[in-house]
């Protein structure tokens, strides 16, 4: 059964749960790193164009490394 949660948040969301104990901008700096490195642009460019939206299903976390990541491509 679907959640309905696109796999790039669910990931996005399994990545910041593993950067829980830093600060929140420290959390997103090393999200954004990890993603840069392992993630193929098409994800990269959907979790950024996701989190511009508007979307409340990603954790604050996540959702300012997507920020991060619009910067850096």
């Amino acid at each position: 059964m679907s959640s309905g949660v696109p796999p790039y948040v669910r990931l996005a969301n399994e990545i910041a749960a593993q950067f829980a104990h830093r600060s929140p901008e420290d959390a997103a700096t090393a999200i954004a790193n990890h993603l840069k490195a392992t993630w193929d642009p098409r994800m990269k460019q959907a979790l950024i164009a996701h989190a511009a939206s508007g979307a409340t299903d990603l954790s604050p976390a996540a959702a300012l490394a997507a920020r991060h990541l619009e910067g850096a491509l």
